[in-house]
């Protein structure tokens, strides 16, 4: 136990093809009428799963597809693996994990590898993918046994299996059913149906319908006890292997325990079809916009824009957490905003004309490698006072953001400057700070990287 909780091994499911996340339902050569293949008539195979994947005639929209998934997901040089490196890192953040074990494909071991040496992931082992979802779990229980040779692994008491195509999974489910796979000896997420589960007959008729109220989908994560799962797999048949998909219920067949079913939440969805992709977009972008931090040099007597454009963005963002700090290279209050994942900074130069605080902010953004999964957006603020600064001298100046912008969207830093007259009388500099705030809230909300690198004049 630490601190209460339980050690455990996240075990992640997660495969790709031919460089790609995998996403179309496939198994053993077989898909449903998923957005790939557009075949029906056939059993689903099971989303996302590790393993080889068999020929699919929608090989190539399932390539483009997946590309798209990972631009979503932003992995913006890492490209493949949007969901697996986005679920990684989610659960590199619960503390009390003590390992985490991906199943890859072999072909690419080397690029995962490389991504977790490159960007320092602790706690992570790789095993190679079998070819369906239950060989590829054996595998990871296999290498958690702790008789494996070179493992530094130990077998742990309890073990979470999740799928990366469920990337958007929250700590407080995980541990839930962590607790109950301790208590109970398996555990698992449930779902309520949202259509009702029908059986047709042979010649294509109506045989019977379920009661919807008294059933439920069966999602993940799901947990066990490491002796309770592994003793099922051990006994498992080659069809379980082959053509199995739920866990819960191999430990109910083999090993007699009746699993606890945790109720879980709307975002355990799968990115399965198409439509999931725009979803998950949407998802990823409503979550990373909840937090904006506006940090500003001083200066008594032009102090007070800074914090009048402030409160012109709370009124522009509700329900979003806006919080102010003076710059500082070494302020450990910014250093926590960013460790706390704050993907969206405002930079108000007050004092100076030049980038001088927004490079001291990019740097600490650069060195906290915050940018990994999604792209961090950065408004660098300035007021042009025209009465003691030329004008063409100050745009001259301002015009540098380009080069700028160009060298930290290598890091998925996505940066742009915001002009604003000043001084001006009340009302007019009233509708500039409200038009910079509409600015500011437009390119954090979309996220768009046409913006990169633009000045723009509020």
């Amino acid at each position: 136990m630490r601190n209460g909780s339980p050690d455990l091994v996240c075990l992640l499911t997660a495969s790709k093809f031919k460089g790609t996340l995998r996403k179309v339902r496939l198994t053993l050569g077989t898909c449903s009428s998923c957005w790939a293949c557009q075949r029906s008539g056939v059993e689903p195979g099971n989303a996302g799963l590790p393993g080889a994947l068999a020929p699919c005639r929608g090989r190539r929209l399932a390539e483009r597809e997946g590309r798209q998934l990972d631009r979503s997901l932003g992995t913006h040089d890492c490209p493949g693996l949007g969901s697996d490196t986005l679920l990684i890192t989610r659960c590199l953040r619960v503390c009390w994990i003590k390992d985490i074990v991906v199943a890859v494909t072999g072909e690419n071991m080397e690029t995962m590898k490389g991504i977790i040496q490159r960007y320092q992931h602790k706690r992570i082992s790789l095993v190679e993918a079998g070819v369906t979802r239950h060989r590829s779990i054996f595998n990871g229980l296999k290498a958690l046994a702790g008789d494996q040779p070179d493992s530094r692994l130990s077998k742990p008491e309890v073990v979470i299996i999740h799928d990366a195509v469920r990337p958007f999974v929250e700590e407080d489910i995980l541990l839930k059913v962590a607790t109950a796979a301790k208590e109970h000896g398996a555990a698992g997420a449930i779902r309520p149906l949202v259509s009702t589960v029908i059986s047709p007959s042979a010649n294509g008729h109506l045989d019977h319908s379920l009661e919807r109220a008294r059933h439920r989908a069966s999602e993940m994560p799901q947990a066990f006890l490491y002796d309770v799962i592994y003793a099922a797999y051990q006994q498992c048949s080659d069809y379980d292997l082959d053509y199995g998909t739920e866990c819960l219920q191999l430990t109910l067949k083999y090993c007699h325990i009746k699993a606890k079913l945790v109720e879980g939440s709307p975002d355990l969805w799968k990115v399965t079809y198409k439509r999931d992709l725009y979803a998950a977009e949407s998802i990823i972008k409503e979550r990373i916009s909840q937090q904006i931090c506006i940090v500003m040099d001083t200066k008594e007597d032009k102090d007070h824009v800074g914090h009048h454009l402030e409160d012109m963005l709370k009124n522009e963002l509700n329900h979003v957490k806006v919080t102010s700090r003076p710059l500082c290279h070494s302020d450990s209050d910014l250093q926590q905003i960013i460790l706390e994942q704050c993907y969206n900074f405002v930079c108000v130069n007050v004092m100076t004309s030049e980038f001088e605080e927004t490079q001291k902010l990019l740097n600490m953004l650069k060195e906290s490698n915050l940018s990994i999964l999604y792209p961090v957006v950065v408004i660098s603020v300035h007021f042009l006072d025209y009465k003691s600064v030329p004008f063409d001298q100050k745009m001259e100046n301002l015009m540098q953001i380009r080069e700028l912008s160009k060298e930290v969207k290598k890091r998925n830093i996505l940066l742009c400057g915001l002009l604003i007259y000043y001084p001006q009388d009340g009302r007019k500099l009233q509708d500039s700070l409200r038009q910079g705030a509409t600015i500011i809230t437009t390119f954090i909300k979309e996220r768009n990287s046409a913006f990169a690198g633009q000045l723009l004049v509020a």
